[in-house]
């Protein structure tokens, strides 16, 4: 019998040579190539073709679950899809394995799930149930590391939704490299994906995440999966926000809003209340906005600061905002309005600690530092958005409407917008004042308090 080929595959970034070298030639890692067989026999089924209507029936018979959290399943699309692969990264100890454990109790309760962790014993994951004061009695739980060993369980159980966490603590035996290896996560999650297709069960991978903030392992990973999901938080804050980067069932870009108590992770309904703690006092440089990020309008405090420069070349710091565009803004706001700040440091900051990559807070930003710069308070009940051109014109921006509702069922009164965002039948209660020019806008601002 002919002797099987080989190849060496590398530890660190998953490539394959035909003979042994000290250093791999892809990537430069020393001491990294193994030696695998280059034939993986495989039991195939023959492949069936299914017509277009089939498949059409099929899907509508396929409904979604939810997860027992409303945030969660907006980011989703709507709920959990049968048969989907989701991939859940963030932070050590930012809530990922908290979040899912309540997820899964919630599903529990109507259908079997399957709660797999290779970091904790079974011990360990009940005492935390306990202090989330979940009850959730069909909820399985095992404590594996082997992937066959966890698949043929979930089989068993004919599980709903099967949670792996992590990715890089489970090993399957045809990979034939160490938990957390490129190749291990690429064959581990491979063979995730071919047992949520051809099962229907709902797989969450939980991913650990590099200093850069990327999910560990090769990028062919979040190719792999249906959805993936990013778990973000400032340091120190209690907010959690879940980010989808990538949907193949919904909306991508979706944000859910969750606060980090001592019962868990609770959801926050009204995000504003995070982003508008606000000062007793209406202070100078302070404005909010609408901004959208996702698919839901979010009223965010913009503050600026402008100080007078003591020495070397004036400094632009923008905190949530493009550092670039800022001077952008500053130039316009010289040469259309004549507040000139080559002389003065200026400091932009969003508060919240969220990013916020539309042009919608150029206004807004515009008006703050005219605020601060004059020393002038704004009116705390205004609000504005709008994008800046170069020649000082202010441009509309998308789902005007849908910003002015939100503004005002968050009690704001008055509005700055672009002229072509004012509409013809203003939200009721709420004063649109349309502008199409720099100082136009800098005069109906002020104008709102009576200055």
């Amino acid at each position: 019998m002919a002797r099987p080929n080989a190849v060496f595959v590398c530890g660190s970034c998953g490539g394959e040579t035909l003979k042994w070298q000290g250093q791999c030639p892809l990537c430069g890692a020393w001491n990294s190539l193994e030696q695998r067989s280059a034939t993986r026999p495989r039991t195939a089924a023959p492949a069936s073709a299914v017509s277009l209507a089939a498949a059409g029936a099929r899907s509508d018979a396929t409904t979604r679950f939810g997860s027992g959290h409303a945030e969660l399943d907006r980011v989703l699309g709507g709920g959990v899809v049968p048969g989907s692969v989701i991939l859940l990264g963030g932070d050590p100890g930012i809530g990922k394995s908290t979040l899912l454990l309540q997820v899964a109790a919630q599903v529990a309760a109507t259908r079997a799930v399957l709660y797999a962790s290779g970091e904790e014993s079974v011990a360990q994951v009940s005492l935390r149930a306990q202090r989330l004061a979940l009850s959730a009695e069909a909820l399985g739980l095992v404590a594996e590391t082997d992937l066959q060993a966890i698949l043929a369980l979930a089989a068993e159980r004919r599980a709903a939704l099967l949670v792996i966490d992590s990715i890089q603590t489970v090993q399957a035996a045809t990979a034939g490299a160490a938990a957390g290896a490129v190749s291990q996560l690429r064959e581990c999650t491979a063979e995730l994906v071919r047992f949520a297709k051809t099962s229907g069960t709902a797989v969450v991978i939980v991913g650990h995440v590099t200093k850069e903030g990327t999910i560990a392992g090769p990028r062919m990973l979040e190719h792999l999966v249906d959805t993936v999901l990013y778990f973000e938080s400032e340091a120190g804050s209690r907010y959690r926000i879940v980010r989808a980067t990538k949907n193949r069932f919904g909306a991508a870009n979706e944000l859910g809003f969750f606060a980090m108590t001592t019962a868990g992770l609770k959801e926050v309904k009204n995000p504003a209340a995070i982003f508008l703690s606000r000062a007793p006092q209406p202070a100078p440089g302070s404005i909010v906005t609408v901004a959208r990020d996702g698919g839901r309008p979010l009223l965010i405090e913009l503050q600026a600061l402008v100080d007078r420069m003591r020495f070397g070349a004036p400094r632009r710091i923008a905190q949530g905002l493009d550092a670039n565009r800022l001077a952008m803004l500053l130039a316009v706001v010289n040469r259309h309005a004549g507040l000139s700040l080559q002389e003065h440091d200026v400091f932009v900051n969003v508060v919240g600690g969220i990013q916020i990559g539309e042009t919608a807070s150029d206004l807004p930003v515009l008006i703050a530092l005219a605020s601060t710069l004059n020393s002038r308070a704004l009116a705390p009940e205004l609000v504005a958005f709008g994008e800046i051109g170069l020649t000082g014109e202010v441009r509309p921006v998308a789902y005007g409407d849908e910003r002015l509702r939100e503004a005002r069922a968050q009690g704001f009164r008055v509005a700055v917008v672009p002229r072509d965002n004012a509409p013809r039948k203003p939200p009721e209660g709420l004063t649109v004042l349309g502008v199409s020019g720099v100082a136009e806008a800098l005069e109906a601002a002020f104008a709102a308090r009576g200055a």
